[in-house]
Parts: C-alpha cells; sequence; structure tokens
C-alpha cells in the first residue's frame, strides 16, 4: 500500500444476476476475455494497492469464494448471507473488517463486480478527484448517448456538486434529458461513510438498504458530494444479460487488439481476432483471420499465427509459423512450424526449426532442433532428437491399458511410414527403422529395425475366389497376350 492508494477498496458481488438466465454460475463468474467479471473487477482495483481489498458476496457463495482463492487470493471474501441492498452490502464489508480489529482512515472506493471494463485508471483518477476537493463523497459518473434506465445526476449550478441522483421512474422530462448518469462507483471518506451508513433505513418499495441514501445524508450533514465523469462512458457499463456480456466482450477485445497493435503486432482482421487479457507478445507477430489466442499465450517477435488457430497458454517462438493450430499448453521454438491442422495438446514442446505437420498430434513429447514429424502421426509421451524424421502415419503407442510409457527416438533417426513404437521403447541415434513395422524392443544406434511378415503373392485368387467381380474382368484382361500387330508386306 502506498501513501496514495485507498485504505479499501469494496467490490459488490452478491446478486444473483437473474437475466443472465443460469442455474449453474452465479453472474460475476461469466467470463470475458479469459477473466470473470469478478475477476476484471478484482484486478482493476488491485491496480490501485489498497490496504483492504474486500469482495462481498452471496448469491452461490461457495462458487464465487473458491473462484477468488484461486485466481484472486489477494481479496478477501465477505458473505452478505442475505440481500438487503448496497448500503447493507457494504456496512457488512466494514463491520467484518472492523470485527477483525480493522478500522479504515481515508479513502474508501466501493465498485461493482459486473462491469468488466473499468480500468484501474478511471479508479485511480476517481480516487485523486476525491482527495484533491476534499470530498465526502465523489461519484463516478459518465455522459451516455442513451440514458435510459439509469439513475442521472443533478448538479449543484453554484459549484457543479451532485446535489442528487434521480432514478428513471421517478425523474420529470427534463431531468430524463440529462444525459450524465450514476455507474454504482462511489469513493467515500471512510469514517464519513461509517456514520453515513449507520442512518440508512429501509424505508422505500423494496426494502433494502440502498448505498446512494448516504449521498443525501453526507450532503446534508454539509459535506460535499463531488464527481467525476469517466473519459470513456464505456467504463461503467455493466452486464446484466447475455447480450450485454457479449457486447462488453466485443469492446475489451477491441481494446485488447488495439493495444497489441500500437505495440508493434499486425492483426489482419480484427473482426476475426480475439485476444484473452493475459495474452503477451512482441513487436512484429502477426496474427492472420480467425485466431483466437487465449490464456497465458505469448507470440514472439516475427512470429505468424494462423489463419483459424486456436492458442491457449502456447508459447510461440520469434520467427515460428502456426497455421490451422489448436494447441493447449504448448511451446513453439524459435524458428518452427506447426499446421496446417496440427493438434499440440499440454506438454507439447517443439525446439527451434522442429516441424508438425498436418493431420499431426502431440501430447507430452519434445521434438528436438530440427526434429519432424511431416504427416498423420500421433506423437505422445515421447522424447525425438534432434534432426530425427519421423515418416507418415506414425504413432508411438504409449498406454498399455492402464499405464502410460515413453518412447525415445534419438537423434538423426529415420523412421519408416505406418510404424508403431510400442512404449516403453528406445531407437538409438542414427537408427532406421522400416516402413510398416511394428517396434516392440529397441533399436541400437546406427540399426535398422524391421518387424513385418514376409511377403507372399497367391496367383489366380481374384479370379477364383471373387469370380464376375470388376476386379476379376480386369486382372483377365491383364492375362490376355497382347494383341500381334501386322506388319507390312
Amino acid at each position: 500500500m502506498s501513501a496514495n492508494s485507498p485504505a479499501a477498496v469494496v467490490v459488490l458481488a452478491a446478486g444473483g444476476g437473474t437475466r443472465m438466465k443460469s442455474n449453474r454460475l452465479p453472474k460475476v463468474l461469466h467470463e470475458v476475455c479469459g477473466r470473470s467479471l469478478v475477476g476484471h473487477a478484482v484486478a482493476a482495483a488491485e491496480e490501485l494497492t489498497p490496504g483492504q481489498l474486500v469482495v462481498v458476496i452471496g448469491h452461490m457463495r461457495e462458487k464465487v469464494a473458491e473462484h477468488l482463492a484461486a485466481h484472486h487470493p489477494g481479496a478477501r471474501a465477505v458473505v452478505q448471507a442475505e440481500q438487503n441492498g448496497t448500503g447493507h452490502a457494504v456496512r457488512t464489508a466494514l463491520e467484518t473488517l472492523a470485527a477483525d480489529g480493522i478500522e479504515l482512515d481515508g479513502t474508501v472506493i466501493v465498485t461493482t463486480g459486473d462491469a468488466p471494463l473499468l480500468t484501474g485508471g478511471t479508479l485511480r483518477a476517481l480516487a485523486g478527484a476525491h482527495a484533491e476537493q476534499g470530498n465526502g463523497v465523489t461519484v463516478l459518473t459518465a455522459v451516455v448517448p442513451e440514458p435510459f434506465g439509469y439513475g442521472r445526476i443533478l448538479r449543484d449550478q453554484a459549484d457543479g456538486a451532485v446535489a442528487a441522483i434521480v432514478e428513471e421512474k421517478d425523474a420529470s422530462d427534463a431531468q430524463r434529458a440529462i444525459d450524465e448518469i450514476n455507474s454504482g462507483v462511489f469513493a467515500f471518506d471512510a469514517k464519513l461513510l461509517v456514520g453515513a451508513l449507520a442512518e440508512v433505513t429501509t424505508d422505500n418499495a423494496q426494502g433494502e438498504e440502498y448505498l446512494t441514501d448516504t449521498l443525501e445524508i453526507l450532503r446534508r450533514a454539509g459535506h460535499r458530494v463531488g464527481a467525476v465523469v469517466a473519459a470513456d462512458y464505456r467504463d461503467i457499463l455493466g452486464i446484466n444479460d447475455r447480450v450485454q456480456l457479449a457486447h462488453a466482450r466485443r469492446l475489451l477485445n477491441d481494446r485488447l487488439l488495439e493495444r497489441a497493435m500500437r505495440a508493434g503486432v499486425t492483426v489482419v482482421d480484427p473482426a476475426t481476432t480475439w485476444f484473452d487479457v493475459q495474452v503477451s507478445y512482441e513487436p512484429d507477430a502477426v496474427v492472420l483471420p480467425n485466431t483466437q489466442l487465449q490464456g497465458e499465450t505469448h507470440l514472439g517477435e516475427g512470429c505468424e499465427v494462423g489463419p483459424n488457430s486456436t492458442l491457449k497458454d502456447t508459447r510461440i517462438g520469434a520467427g515460428a509459423r502456426v497455421s490451422n493450430t489448436t494447441a493447449d499448453g504448448a511451446e513453439v521454438g524459435e524458428l518452427a512450424t506447426a499446421g496446417p491442422y496440427a493438434y499440440l495438446r499440454p506438454g507439447a514442446r517443439l525446439a527451434r526449426k522442429a516441424k508438425v505437420g498436418t493431420y499431426v498430434e502431440v501430447k507430452n513429447s519434445e521434438l528436438g532442433e530440427g526434429a519432424k514429424v511431416p504427416h498423420l502421426s500421433y506423437i505422445g509421451d515421447a522424447t525425438i532428437g534432434e534432426g530425427t524424421n519421423v515418416g507418415a502415419a506414425s504413432v508411438t503407442v504409449n498406454y498399455d491399458g492402464v499405464n502410460k510409457h515413453r518412447t525415445v527416438i534419438g537423434a538423426h533417426c529415420r523412421t519408416g511410414s505406418d510404424n508403431m513404437f510400442i512404449a516403453p521403447v528406445t531407437i538409438g541415434d542414427g537408427a532406421y527403422t522400416a516402413a510398416g513395422s511394428v517396434i516392440t524392443n529397441d533399436v541400437p544406434a546406427g540399426g535398422l529395425g524391421v518387424s513385418r511378415a514376409q511377403q507372399r503373392n497367391i496367383a489366380g485368387w481374384v479370379e477364383r475366389k471373387r469370380p464376375g467381380t470388376t476386379s476379376a474382368q480386369a486382372a483377365a484382361a491383364a492375362a490376355e497376350p497382347a494383341a500381334e500387330v501386322p506388319t507390312e508386306a
């Protein structure tokens, strides 16, 4: 916590979100660009390094608490057992801290767990203005093109302070024409907030404690109620249904792509390209159309990914090329290539200049520098040495029905097409294996492994066993002697 950090940030995330129409997830756990809604709220709050970071949870609290513990262990979950309004939620958070001997002194930011576009920069501007203006409370507002449904901000004409917040249903025609709205995000003086919450009543149609009632309480007590207008009104957009969820995903993705492009990444078609917030990159990377980069995927300098690729938690080395590929937890080294139509599963590691080609699946395996698996193969639980070429239609047979076993193919080997390597098995450096072989024993360095039956041909089998078929007719025609060509006298 720095000298300019708020004493606390309280994230309100207890609501059920009935309009999401979900029986499996609370609203705040729905994802946008690789992070939950509440995760976005917590990440923005963490940028302020507050003394206390509290998330008030309620609906499906076990799932939300488990999620926070796994992804945001620095946030403290406080349970609002009954959802009795936003004021009650904040009071629950402060009382829980006080019960642990934590008395807040300074600024308390209250934000919501369903606004994924809200940034740490916007919260920092709110906290800064609150301190500079000496307000009792400062409201984050936004000027929006369509204010319908939002609470309107009424300002004092003398000093610009907030005189009131009027909800849509209570507003006059003149007030409905106001385009400055309440975001539901506030900065409070901690001690004034505690006192104001003690005066909030449930004397309203919903029978709940409204946090917004504290503004009028503080104003009556002579404290200034200020407002800060968000630089981008979209920062404050909340999520109530899946239509809004998709809209927020598009907006956030546009921000992420713009940031990448301004950092030197070429995104050929932003309309069909999707980034998660954790994606990182280096200059001169190229992303081709219809590509999704998820989780902690990293693009090295000058690499090219896509088209039609989905990469999750995957590192792409400098100058590498990945086309029409699905990768999860993989690593593609410098100048290596994958695809088209490759599948790199967790633990797939391609060293410098390695190649995984068309219709090849790799799992928990390492390919050495310059090693190649060009076609139609499965490489699982294997180590392949540098410079080795694995023939088409090869399989490392790694599973015996109970346990997984490892195949080791040394450096500069040449394995034939249609090979089955029955693990555990080792192919020595420089060894060859013959096409069509089932390799069950180790092959020494420089040796040739052959395991296939002796071919024998049974003459006339088709005409005897398949008479009348086109195959039999073709065989008979082929057996006829060639017609004599007459010679001139």
